[in-house]
């Protein structure tokens, strides 16, 4: 079970969602009545879903668990949520069957896989675990990011980074943008395996050590794998905006190869490859330990 969690991460995340919906977006009328707090009442919910309010407050307060598709659409559509919030919706609610299985503690990473990342010399890389574990990296994502292999192994975790290690923390030109993208995805994965010891071991020290990933994490903003731009602050080349772009590997379907990539005759592709071939440090790709 999740850090800080109740138990009834459905109940959590309609309450969330709800209270974060403008009702004049859904077309709710203003009847004059003071809202103590921001977002649709529970009425409103349930008239938008066409269930009754009974039933979207023992929804709330996790006295029934077992929904059906049909009503978990209805309330999807009322709340307008994301495809990524609806699939989290019909995880948290047990209804929809697990799509991959449970990822094991720093998982080893294919010899072939390695090769290939050793080989992308213009092209900074990792290779990520589902709670963005960085199981493998090349040179370049060590000029371009950090050196992970003096890290401890429970620090080689992205989110980690992005939250507690002030140099990293510092490379993001938008941190409080990327670090909530962080919280999204990590919240994602929670649904998905709200058991798992190492991921609520990462959860409960981001709690306990950063004020903004427990203010994020209580709204039950979710994310899944998506294409990104960043913008990054490096201390040797100055501004790079790059393309982040995910990948899954087929024989490990818990891992993603992420690479960072720069639109070609632009400043940033040229201020890369010059860090790519500037490469001070000498620093290697390398793996986690296993």
């Amino acid at each position: 079970m999740t850090h800080g969690s109740t138990g009834n991460e459905l109940g959590e995340f309609l309450r969330a969602r709800r209270g974060a919906l403008d009702p004049q977006q859904v077309g709710m009328p203003d009847d004059g009545r003071l809202r103590r707090v921001p977002g649709l009442r529970r009425e409103e919910l349930a008239q938008l879903a066409h269930v009754s309010v009974d039933y979207v407050v023992r929804l709330e307060q996790g006295r029934t668990r077992r929904v059906s598709r049909p009503v978990l659409d209805a309330l999807a559509d009322a709340l307008q949520l994301a495809a990524d919030e609806r699939d989290y919706l019909f995880t948290v609610a047990d209804v929809a069957p697990a799509t991959h299985a449970r990822p094991s503690a720093r998982a080893a990473v294919a010899p072939q896989l390695r090769q290939l990342l050793d080989t992308m010399y213009d092209v900074p890389a990792i290779v990520l675990s589902r709670t963005m574990d960085i199981l493998a990296w090349n040179r370049g994502a060590v000029d371009l990011l950090t050196d992970f292999e003096p890290l401890q192994p429970a620090h080689r975790n992205l989110i980690w980074l992005t939250f507690l290690d002030n140099d990293f923390r510092a490379l993001y030109a938008d941190w409080t943008r990327a670090a909530r993208e962080c919280v999204a995805v990590l919240r994602m994965e929670a649904g998905r395996n709200p058991d798992d010891p190492q991921l609520n071991a990462l959860i409960g020290e981001l709690s306990i050590r950063d004020a903004d990933f427990r203010t994020w994490w209580a709204t039950h903003q979710v994310r899944g794998p998506r294409q990104l731009t960043k913008t990054y602050r490096h201390p040797v080349v100055g501004e790079l905006t790059l393309d982040v772009q995910q990948f899954t590997v087929d024989t490990h379907p818990d891992q993603f190869l992420v690479a960072y990539t720069a639109e070609p005759d632009s400043p940033s592709y040229d201020g890369l490859r010059f860090l790519l071939q500037w490469s001070p440090t000498g620093a290697r790709g390398g793996a986690a330990d296993t």
